[in-house]
C-alpha cells in the first residue's frame, strides 16, 4: 500500500453517506451529487458537491497524521535555531474550524481565498465547506514564464498577511492557485500567536524555495528583496535546510543561501 494512502486511512462508506445526507439537509436539497477527488492528500478526503461546494472531510486518522507532521515541523524549526511555532489539533473538528477561521481572516484583509461556508462535525468527522472554484490551476501547473510574472504578486500577498499579523505556515506551489487570472491562497496551517519575525522568515524561505527551481535562485531572491529587507532574508536563510527536508519542496538550498548572502553584503 502507498504510504500516503496508509497515512490517510479510510472512512467507512456509511459514514461518508451520512455526511452527504447531512449536507443535503443543511442546504435543503433532496439529494446531492458527490464527486470525490483524486488528491495526494494526507489530511482530508476532498470532494465536490453539486459543482458548487468544495468539501473537506477530516477523520481521526487525518488528525493524528496532522499531529505527527506538526511535531516534525516543530523539531525542524528547533534545528533551525528557534522554538517550534506550529500549532497542533487533537480532533477533526478543531482542524476544520481552524481552516474556516484562517480562510475567513485571509479574505478579511483583502486577499483572495475560496469563500468559507461553514464547518461542523458529523459522526466524529470534521466537515469544512468552501466555495468551489471550478476553473483554476496551482502554481505547479503554470509555465515558468507565468511563475516569473507572478512572483512579485506572491511576495506582496505574503507581505499583506504578515503586516496583518497572519502567516501561512505551509506555503508551497499546490497551495497557491491561479483563478480568473488572480492568485488565491489555500490551506493555511496554524501557527502560534506572536513570533511574527520567525513566522515571516519561514514563509519567505518557503516562497523562495517554491520559486528557485522555476526562475533560478538569483531571481527568486531578487523578487523577495523587492518586498522584504535583507534582515528578513537572512532570517529566512536559516530555515532553508529545514524546508529542503520536506518532500513537497525540491530546490537548491546552497544557491539560495549564496544569493541571500550576496544581497545582504550589498545592503550593509
Amino acid at each position: 500500500m502507498d504510504i500516503r494512502q496508509f497515512a490517510r486511512g479510510s472512512v467507512e462508506w456509511s459514514r461518508l453517506e451520512r455526511v452527504a445526507r447531512t449536507l443535503a439537509d443543511r442546504y435543503d436539497r433532496d439529494v446531492v451529487r458527490v464527486e470525490f477527488l483524486e488528491a495526494d492528500n494526507w489530511l482530508s478526503i476532498p470532494c465536490v458537491i453539486d459543482d458548487e461546494f468544495f468539501v473537506k472531510i477530516v477523520s481521526k486518522q487525518n488528525a493524528l497524521v496532522h499531529a505527527l507532521l506538526t511535531t516534525g515541523r516543530n523539531v525542524g524549526a528547533f534545528s533551525s535555531g528557534t522554538e517550534g511555532f506550529f500549532d497542533r489539533f487533537d480532533t477533526p473538528r478543531e482542524m476544520v474550524e481552524h481552516e474556516y477561521e484562517a480562510t475567513q481572516q485571509i479574505r478579511e484583509i483583502g486577499l483572495n481565498a475560496p469563500k468559507p461556508i461553514e464547518s461542523f462535525e458529523v459522526n466524529g468527522l470534521g466537515v469544512l465547506v468552501l466555495e468551489y472554484l471550478p476553473d483554476f490551476r496551482s502554481l505547479d501547473d503554470v509555465s515558468d514564464s507565468d511563475i516569473r510574472s507572478r512572483a512579485p504578486e506572491l511576495f506582496e500577498m505574503l507581505a499583506t498577511m504578515h503586516a496583518n499579523e497572519l502567516a501561512h505556515g505551509d506555503l508551497r506551489a499546490e497551495n497557491v492557485l491561479v483563478c480568473e487570472d488572480e492568485l488565491y491562497v489555500i490551506d493555511a496551517t496554524s501557527v502560534a500567536a506572536g513570533r511574527m519575525a520567525e513566522k515571516t522568515a519561514y514563509d519567505v524561505a518557503c516562497a523562495m524555495a517554491l520559486l528557485e527551481p522555476r526562475i533560478g535562485a538569483r531571481d527568486a531572491v531578487r523578487e523577495a528583496v523587492a518586498v522584504y529587507d535583507a534582515d528578513v532574508l537572512l532570517s529566512a536563510r536559516e530555515f532553508l535546510d529545514f524546508v529542503r527536508m520536506r518532500p513537497d519542496h525540491q530546490f537548491d538550498s546552497t544557491r539560495l543561501r549564496s544569493e541571500v548572502e550576496k544581497v545582504a553584503d550589498l545592503q550593509e
